[in-house]
């Protein structure tokens, strides 16, 4: 997650709320936009999301994390946070692999 992010959600006021279900941790946050975040793991990410990955545009970065987040107006997208060395950053692409902005 970029510095910028970090900042976006701290000025957000965000919680974090965890629970535990059958030893898999499910973490989800949500914002005053009643942004949906949930924890996703990266092989379970649908496979058009895995493709956009794989392009020629981001192959270099490698996934650290993945979440599934759902927008107040019922939007849905996949934000993947990406590491190359020490840079750190992160793609919106919707269920059918498109990066969103």
């Amino acid at each position: 997650m970029s510095a910028a992010s970090v900042a976006v959600l701290a000025f957000a006021g965000t919680t974090v709320k965890a629970s535990t279900l059958n030893h898999t941790l499910t973490i989800t946050h949500t914002t005053q936009d009643s942004l949906v975040k949930t924890a996703v793991k990266l092989e379970e990410i649908p496979d058009s999301v895995k493709a956009t990955l794989k392009s020629e545009k981001v192959k270099d970065w490698t996934p650290a994390a993945a979440f599934l987040v759902k927008t107040k107006e019922g939007a849905e997208y996949y934000q993947i946070d990406l590491t190359k060395g020490e840079e750190k950053a992160f793609l919106r692409i919707d269920k059918d692999g498109k990066i969103v902005q």
